[in-house]
Parts: structure tokens; C-alpha cells; sequence
């Protein structure tokens, strides 16, 4: 029994090794007073993955699964509760942090743990790493202009002597996520685009810096069908001009197989499957992944007024109380089907095994074998 290992090889831009967020609920004066222990929200509960330079890994899953926490922890926009988050730094970013006094911890293997760096030291990490945000409507301040937006990343890090630089800058920017001629664009209001046109300024936001890293968090989810496919061949685009890498975030099975290579399935977070993105997808081993794939609706018209059978039972355990075991098997038709397998899946948690080449599952329906 072969179990994942997030030791990083030559090729690797950042791996994982235990991560977890873990978000503290709010107690009440009684809890208080009766010195009640605090409770915690498991939103990544002690996750592994390792991420190849160039790849574009997805985490997909349902809502609340722990992807977008996962991808603001790595990048440091939350601080991680526990694990370690090893990164590949370039050497301009080194340089930087040596200019501030501050010489990062790092491992044997050359990578810096992004977890350890203290707050103060984590603004250089921006034009390493950076992040597409869901919604378009939401992470623009409306009071800016466009060049506004996107100049105010130059200011902040000292990019661009004067204004007329900046503007060259955020005009190839604005070229690079094809919103041409850029001078048409520039001082617009955010309300004054379409949704299409607000996301190329989300990702130009983001490409501004010259990035390496990018977490793409559902970039698409809020547009529609007809803008898609152009986006996620814009965000393609730029990966191969940029020689980017990009975690990829989404609930949506078939934007996961078109931009992906590589993909992680979260539930109640933990990563129940792992492995190369169509091998994952055409043949899944755990059973959420099974029930993911059952759920999604049939595009043949004779076939909708047929019920399918998807298997999965009850709702999301909470996050809070988690079940002992594996956080599954409340859930688990499979398991019904085997009841030999329930001492196991009740009480221990099952690891990450290799069950095909580089395809990796949580499910003691196969760690018993």
C-alpha cells in the first residue's frame, strides 16, 4: 500500500504537508463562565498536494468543501492554523526580503515555508503570488476608475516613476487580457462594463505584477455561458505566455476537465481523491467523486423526466463536529453495500493511497485490499 507523498521533486512550485484552517467560533458569556473549550469551524482539516511548475491543479467539489480557503491559505491572504506550505521562490523575491532584514525559514529541499513568514514580511510575496477572485461585481471598488484599479498595485510596490509609466504598464496589461484599445477602457467605471469585460480587468489586476503563481477561484461561475469558453482560453492564453501556474477553483466537473491537468476532490475539508484530471474523471474510485459525476444532468432531452439514482444519501455533516473516521460515511452508499468495512470507516480515518499510477484515494473500500 503506496501512501501520497508531498515531498517535492525538481519540478515542483509548491506542495502542502498538513495544512489546516481552522476558524474559531465565537463564544458566549456562559461558555465562559462554565470554561467551555472553543469550538473551531474544520474548513481544511490536514491536507497534502504537491504542485508541478506549469501545471494547472484544480480542487473542485460542492460548496463549503474547504477549496477557496485552501487556496487563500496558500498564498498566504489567510494565516494557516497548522502544516506547512512550501513554495519556490524566486530569487528577485529573496533579494527583496534580504533588503528588509529578513531571511526566510527554509527547508532542505530550498523551499520557503510560506506559513512561517511573519505578516509584515508577506507584501513581496504579492508579486510572486496572486489571486483571481469569483466575483466580478464585487472586487472592483466602483468609486475607481479602471486605471485606478490598476494602478494602485504599481503605487503600492513602487512600480513605475511616473504616471505616465504606470500607464503604459496598465495599458499592455489591459492589451494582455485582450480589452482593446486599451485607452477605450482606462478611465471607465466598473459599472460602465459588461460582466465578460470586469472579470479580464479581475485577471489583468492580477497579471499586473508579473506573477509566477496564480489561484484562479471560480473565475467563470458568475458569467455567462457564452463568455466562458473565452475566459478559461484567455486564462490558457496567458499561462502559456507567462509560463504561469495556476491553482484552478470550482464546483463545475466540466470546466475542471477542459482547464485542468491535475485535480484534487475535497469533501468537508479533506482530500478524498487526487490524480490526473481525466483519469480522476472518467474513472472515479471514491465514492463522493462517483456521486459528483452521477449528479451532473444529462444534456439528452429523452432522458429528462428520468430520475437517476445518485448515490449519496443525507446532508454535509457540520463542519464543526466532524464525524470520527472517515467524515464520509454518514453519507456513504457504499458502505451500506459493505458492511465488513464499517469498524473501519466509522473509527479511522483512511489514508491517501496510490490505487493507479499517480491516482491517489481516501476509501478503505481500497486501503483494505
Amino acid at each position: 500500500m503506496k501512501l501520497f507523498d508531498p515531498t517535492p521533486d525538481k519540478d515542483t512550485i509548491m506542495y502542502a504537508k498538513g495544512l489546516k484552517m481552522w476558524f474559531p467560533l465565537r463564544r458566549g458569556i456562559t461558555d465562559i463562565i462554565k470554561r467551555r473549550p472553543r469550538l473551531y469551524v474544520h474548513a481544511v482539516d490536514g491536507i497534502d498536494f504537491k504542485i508541478q511548475e506549469g501545471d494547472v491543479f484544480g480542487f473542485a467539489g460542492e460548496s463549503g468543501c474547504g477549496k477557496t480557503t485552501t487556496g487563500k491559505a496558500v498564498i498566504r491572504l489567510y494565516d494557516p492554523t497548522g502544516g506547512v506550505v512550501g513554495y519556490k521562490p524566486r530569487k528577485k523575491l529573496l533579494e527583496e526580503w534580504s533588503s528588509m532584514g529578513y531571511e526566510p525559514p527554509m527547508d532542505e529541499h530550498g523551499y520557503v515555508d510560506l506559513a512561517k513568514i511573519p505578516r509584515k514580511y508577506t507584501r513581496p510575496l504579492r508579486k510572486e503570488l496572486q489571486m483571481i477572485f469569483q466575483d466580478p461585481y464585487g472586487t472592483l471598488n466602483p468609486r475607481f476608475t479602471i486605471f485606478e484599479i490598476l494602478e494602485e498595485p504599481l503605487l503600492i510596490h513602487g512600480i513605475g516613476e511616473t504616471r505616465e509609466e504606470r500607464e503604459d504598464i496598465v495599458a499592455k496589461a489591459l492589451e494582455a487580457v485582450k480589452l482593446v484599445p486599451p485607452e477605450e477602457f482606462m478611465y471607465r467605471y466598473p459599472h460602465m462594463l459588461s460582466g465578460g469585460q470586469r472579470q479580464r480587468v479581475v485577471i489583468a489586476r492580477a497579471m499586473i505584477l508579473n506573477p509566477r503563481f496564480i489561484v484562479a477561484d471560480e473565475p467563470v461561475s458568475m458569467l455567462d455561458v457564452s463568455i466562458r469558453a473565452e475566459i478559461l482560453e484567455l486564462l490558457l492564453d496567458l499561462k502559456r505566455q507567462f509560463k504561469l501556474t495556476y491553482i484552478f477553483i470550482t464546483h463545475d466537473l466540466a470546466v475542471a476537465r477542459y482547464i485542468t491537468n491535475k485535480i484534487a476532490i475535497m469533501y468537508l475539508g479533506k482530500i478524498v481523491e487526487l490524480g490526473e484530471t481525466r483519469r480522476v474523471l472518467e474513472n472515479p474510485l471514491h465514492p463522493y467523486t462517483k456521486a459528483l459525476i452521477a449528479a451532473i444532468p444529462e444534456p439528452d432531452p429523452r432522458n429528462r423526466l428520468r430520475l437517476r439514482d445518485i448515490p449519496i444519501k443525507g446532508e454535509v455533516p457540520s463542519a464543526v463536529f466532524v464525524p470520527p473516521g472517515c467524515r464520509f460515511h454518514p453519507r456513504c452508499v457504499a458502505l451500506d453495500q459493505n458492511p465488513q468495512l464499517k469498524p473501519s470507516c466509522t473509527q479511522k480515518e483512511p489514508p491517501l493511497i496510490e490505487v493507479e499510477p499517480n491516482h491517489y484515494v481516501a476509501c478503505w473500500l481500497y486501503a483494505k485490499k
